[in-house]
């Protein structure tokens, strides 16, 4: 089991009086402290138009990061495919794929929030479409010579040739939960992301849908014959947690962040205003959380292997806006001494 670490959003709460260049420096002070704890990944999010910030480049973040880590991978969680221009995308994370010598994941998604979609100019009931479509055209654009395709939603000659190339095929993960979302990553993707709401027998049975849609059409070798190695798909779980000295200190330190950001999203998937989460939500949240001390936080992750095997990617989520840089790394470094090493 790898696990990693994230989402970086960059967003400023009202109590935090840091300028967004400090907010974005914590965000490399983490990426390096995330490389020297030995973790899997660290990981970035998107959304755009909000009030607090909330991190809108991925490509140049992850630039970033490239230059100021040496080892962990790099990935957005998630990007929101039918708002960019498909051959742009290209560029730019081949571009980010070679500062980070092959290290990039690229996290792609069908986005949600209308405004969004409607402040780009892009139609919301075509975005299944788009995500089909720019993933297909990324994979010709990363292809030697030209572009050999003829996009749906872009203009450009299958005659070009997109550069800079990758030095090696840059993976691309699929988010989602509902079952389309799932097949669809199955069929078209190279790996998927388990969203935090899913429980772990949640994660267990998309999984499995996804190895049974993989075997049908011929995706991957038959598991009697070759086991599930043989399949070169990946899995990725999102959880939010935090590493303390106690399970009580591990959520005073999370809680505020977490019940903060998850305000924020259903502020921005409603696109109205939610001044505060209801009781019954907040427990629900505290009760899919994974916090504590090192060994309750392994205890937990437990769970995850046992359901699926080795061969999973947990993204243990772990930036909470507002909550302190010390503390966030304080907590990366105890998640790679003291929890990593049960996992290795």
């Amino acid at each position: 089991m790898d696990i990693g670490t994230g989402l970086f959003t960059g967003q400023r709460r009202p109590d935090d009086d840091r300028s967004m260049a400090e907010l974005y420096d914590e965000i490399l002070t983490l990426g390096r402290a995330i490389d020297d704890a030995g973790l899997a990944s660290a990981w970035v999010s998107e959304h755009h138009f909000t009030e607090d910030g909330y991190l809108s480049a991925t490509m140049p973040t992850l630039g970033a990061l490239a230059a100021e880590t040496d080892a962990i991978e790099l990935g957005t969680c998630i990007a929101l495919a039918p708002l960019y221009d498909g051959v742009r995308l290209a560029e730019d994370a081949a571009t980010v794929d070679l500062l980070a010598d092959g290290r990039l994941t690229l996290g792609l998604a069908i986005g949600s929030n209308p405004t969004e979609f409607e402040e780009f100019g892009v139609p919301r009931e075509e975005r299944v479409e788009r995500l089909s479509d720019t993933t297909d055209l990324l994979r010709a654009a990363w292809s030697d010579g030209p572009l050999d395709y003829d996009p749906e939603f872009h203009d450009v000659s299958p005659d070009v040739s997109v550069t800079p190339k990758p030095d090696s095929d840059v993976q691309i993960m699929y988010g989602g939960s509902a079952k389309p979302a799932v097949r669809r990553a199955a069929r078209v993707a190279d790996a998927w992301c388990a969203p935090s709401a899913l429980s772990v027998e949640g994660v267990r049975k998309r999984v499995a849908d996804i190895r049974s849609v993989r075997a049908e059409e011929g995706l991957r070798e038959d598991a009697s014959e070759a086991g599930d190695a043989a399949d070169d798909f990946d899995v990725y779980v999102l959880q939010h947690g935090f590493v303390d000295d106690s399970e009580e200190a591990a959520w005073e330190a999370m809680r505020d962040g977490y019940f903060y950001i998850q305000r924020r999203y259903a502020e921005i998937f409603s696109g109205e205003e939610v001044a505060e989460l209801d009781d019954e939500r907040e427990r629900e949240l505290k009760d899919q959380a994974i916090y504590g001390t090192p060994e309750q936080v392994v205890d937990q992750l437990e769970a995850y292997r046992e359901a699926l095997g080795d061969d999973v990617h947990v993204i243990l989520r772990t930036y909470h806006p507002g909550i302190g840089t010390d503390r966030m790394v304080e907590c990366v470094e105890r998640l790679g001494d003291e929890v990593v090493p049960h996992f290795a």
